[in-house]
Protein backbone atom coordinates (compact mmCIF):
# COMPACT_ATOMS: atom_id res chain seq x y z
CA UNK A 1 0.00 0.00 0.00
CA UNK A 2 0.89 3.74 -0.82
CA UNK A 3 2.97 5.89 1.82
CA UNK A 4 2.16 8.97 -0.19
CA UNK A 5 -1.56 10.09 -0.82
CA UNK A 6 -3.80 9.74 -3.60
CA UNK A 7 -4.31 12.94 -5.19
CA UNK A 8 -8.76 12.84 -5.89
CA UNK A 9 -10.15 13.25 -8.70
CA UNK A 10 -13.67 14.71 -9.26
CA UNK A 11 -15.56 11.39 -9.59
CA UNK A 12 -18.27 13.25 -12.36
CA UNK A 13 -15.15 14.08 -14.27
CA UNK A 14 -13.41 10.25 -14.14
CA UNK A 15 -16.85 9.25 -15.03
CA UNK A 16 -16.40 10.92 -18.09
CA UNK A 17 -13.65 9.33 -18.69
CA UNK A 18 -13.82 5.92 -18.13
CA UNK A 19 -17.86 5.54 -18.75
CA UNK A 20 -19.03 2.17 -18.00
CA UNK A 21 -15.90 0.99 -16.89
CA UNK A 22 -15.78 2.77 -13.88
CA UNK A 23 -17.60 1.26 -11.06
CA UNK A 24 -20.19 3.73 -9.36
CA UNK A 25 -21.67 2.65 -6.18
CA UNK A 26 -25.32 3.38 -6.22
CA UNK A 27 -25.49 4.62 -2.47
CA UNK A 28 -26.53 7.75 -1.87
CA UNK A 29 -23.97 8.85 1.58
CA UNK A 30 -23.54 11.68 3.32
CA UNK A 31 -19.96 13.82 3.88
CA UNK A 32 -19.71 13.78 7.68
CA UNK A 33 -15.92 14.61 7.76
CA UNK A 34 -14.04 18.12 6.83
CA UNK A 35 -12.20 16.36 3.99
CA UNK A 36 -15.25 16.37 1.56
CA UNK A 37 -12.59 14.98 -1.08
CA UNK A 38 -10.83 11.77 -0.41
CA UNK A 39 -9.13 9.05 -2.27
CA UNK A 40 -6.69 6.20 -1.95
CA UNK A 41 -6.49 2.15 -2.06
CA UNK A 42 -9.63 0.26 -0.09
CA UNK A 43 -9.02 -1.44 2.82
CA UNK A 44 -12.38 -3.43 3.98
CA UNK A 45 -14.12 -4.58 7.31
CA UNK A 46 -17.50 -6.24 7.21
CA UNK A 47 -19.11 -5.97 10.83
CA UNK A 48 -22.74 -4.96 11.12
CA UNK A 49 -23.36 -3.31 14.83
CA UNK A 50 -19.85 -3.95 15.54
CA UNK A 51 -16.99 -1.78 15.25
CA UNK A 52 -14.11 -3.93 16.94
CA UNK A 53 -12.71 -4.89 14.06
CA UNK A 54 -12.33 -0.96 12.96
CA UNK A 55 -10.94 0.28 16.15
CA UNK A 56 -8.19 -2.46 15.45
CA UNK A 57 -7.91 -1.27 12.03
CA UNK A 58 -7.58 2.28 12.67
CA UNK A 59 -4.94 1.88 14.53
CA UNK A 60 -2.43 0.77 12.61
CA UNK A 61 -0.80 2.94 9.61
CA UNK A 62 -3.00 3.91 7.24
CA UNK A 63 -0.55 4.77 4.73
CA UNK A 64 -3.16 6.90 2.79
CA UNK A 65 -5.71 3.86 2.36
CA UNK A 66 -9.87 4.32 2.67
CA UNK A 67 -11.43 1.86 4.94
CA UNK A 68 -14.32 0.99 3.54
CA UNK A 69 -16.53 -0.54 5.73
CA UNK A 70 -20.02 -2.86 5.28
CA UNK A 71 -22.25 -2.17 8.66
CA UNK A 72 -24.88 -3.63 6.47
CA UNK A 73 -27.10 -0.71 5.52
CA UNK A 74 -27.78 -0.54 9.61
CA UNK A 75 -28.79 2.87 11.47
CA UNK A 76 -28.78 1.22 14.68
CA UNK A 77 -25.69 1.78 16.27
CA UNK A 78 -22.63 4.02 14.90
CA UNK A 79 -19.48 2.08 13.54
CA UNK A 80 -17.39 5.65 13.99
CA UNK A 81 -17.45 8.58 16.16
CA UNK A 82 -15.07 10.89 16.68
CA UNK A 83 -12.54 9.54 19.01
CA UNK A 84 -12.09 6.82 15.89
CA UNK A 85 -12.04 9.29 13.38
CA UNK A 86 -9.11 11.06 15.29
CA UNK A 87 -7.32 7.99 15.32
CA UNK A 88 -7.23 7.54 11.63
CA UNK A 89 -6.72 10.70 10.71
CA UNK A 90 -3.42 11.19 13.52
CA UNK A 91 -2.60 7.07 12.07
CA UNK A 92 -2.64 8.56 8.19
CA UNK A 93 -5.87 7.22 6.99
CA UNK A 94 -6.77 9.04 4.27
CA UNK A 95 -10.89 8.21 4.57
CA UNK A 96 -14.12 5.90 5.83
CA UNK A 97 -17.05 5.18 3.78
CA UNK A 98 -19.35 3.07 6.32
CA UNK A 99 -22.62 1.65 4.61
CA UNK A 100 -24.03 2.32 8.32
CA UNK A 101 -24.38 4.86 10.95
CA UNK A 102 -21.85 6.75 12.27
CA UNK A 103 -22.20 9.44 15.54
CA UNK A 104 -20.81 12.66 16.87
CA UNK A 105 -21.03 13.97 13.50
CA UNK A 106 -20.76 18.20 14.68
CA UNK A 107 -17.14 17.26 15.72
CA UNK A 108 -16.27 14.86 12.60
CA UNK A 109 -17.32 17.92 10.99
CA UNK A 110 -13.92 19.74 12.00
CA UNK A 111 -11.59 16.54 11.74
CA UNK A 112 -9.60 16.47 8.92
CA UNK A 113 -10.71 12.98 7.43
CA UNK A 114 -13.26 11.75 4.74
CA UNK A 115 -16.06 10.39 6.50
CA UNK A 116 -19.25 9.26 4.09
CA UNK A 117 -21.80 7.37 5.49
CA UNK A 118 -25.60 6.92 5.26
CA UNK A 119 -26.86 8.68 8.36
CA UNK A 120 -26.12 9.06 12.00
CA UNK A 121 -27.27 7.31 15.35
CA UNK A 122 -25.76 8.47 18.92
CA UNK A 123 -25.96 4.80 20.00
CA UNK A 124 -22.43 2.96 20.56
CA UNK A 125 -21.80 -0.21 18.40
CA UNK A 126 -21.10 -3.66 20.14
CA UNK A 127 -17.47 -4.91 20.59
CA UNK A 128 -17.32 -8.42 19.67
CA UNK A 129 -15.08 -8.40 17.03
CA UNK A 130 -17.87 -10.05 14.52
CA UNK A 131 -17.09 -10.02 10.92
CA UNK A 132 -13.60 -9.82 8.89
CA UNK A 133 -10.82 -7.68 7.36
CA UNK A 134 -9.53 -7.51 4.02
CA UNK A 135 -12.68 -9.06 2.32
CA UNK A 136 -14.16 -8.27 -0.24
CA UNK A 137 -17.88 -6.50 0.89
CA UNK A 138 -20.64 -5.26 -1.86
CA UNK A 139 -23.08 -2.62 -1.50
CA UNK A 140 -24.67 -0.24 -3.82
CA UNK A 141 -23.94 -2.77 -6.95
CA UNK A 142 -19.99 -2.78 -6.36
CA UNK A 143 -17.94 -4.81 -4.84
CA UNK A 144 -14.59 -2.85 -2.93
CA UNK A 145 -11.94 -4.69 -2.50
CA UNK A 146 -8.82 -4.93 -0.69
CA UNK A 147 -6.37 -2.78 -3.27
CA UNK A 148 -8.66 -1.09 -5.41
CA UNK A 149 -8.65 2.70 -5.64
CA UNK A 150 -11.15 4.46 -4.69
CA UNK A 151 -12.35 8.45 -5.09
CA UNK A 152 -15.31 9.92 -3.10
CA UNK A 153 -16.73 13.33 -3.45
CA UNK A 154 -19.45 15.24 -2.76
CA UNK A 155 -20.94 13.18 -6.14
CA UNK A 156 -20.98 9.93 -5.26
CA UNK A 157 -18.20 7.06 -4.20
CA UNK A 158 -16.36 5.22 -7.00
CA UNK A 159 -13.62 2.70 -8.23
CA UNK A 160 -11.28 2.89 -11.04
CA UNK A 161 -11.32 0.17 -13.51
CA UNK A 162 -9.26 -2.96 -12.37
CA UNK A 163 -5.56 -2.83 -13.64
Amino acid sequence: MPTTPTTPIPTADLVDEYGDELRVCDVQFTSYGAVPAFAGPVRTVSGTEDNALLHELLRTPGEGCVVVVDGGASLRTALLGDLMAGRARDNGWAGVVIYGAVRDSAVLAGIELGVQALGTNPRKSAKAGAGAVDVPVTFGGVTFGPGDILHADQDGVVLLPKA
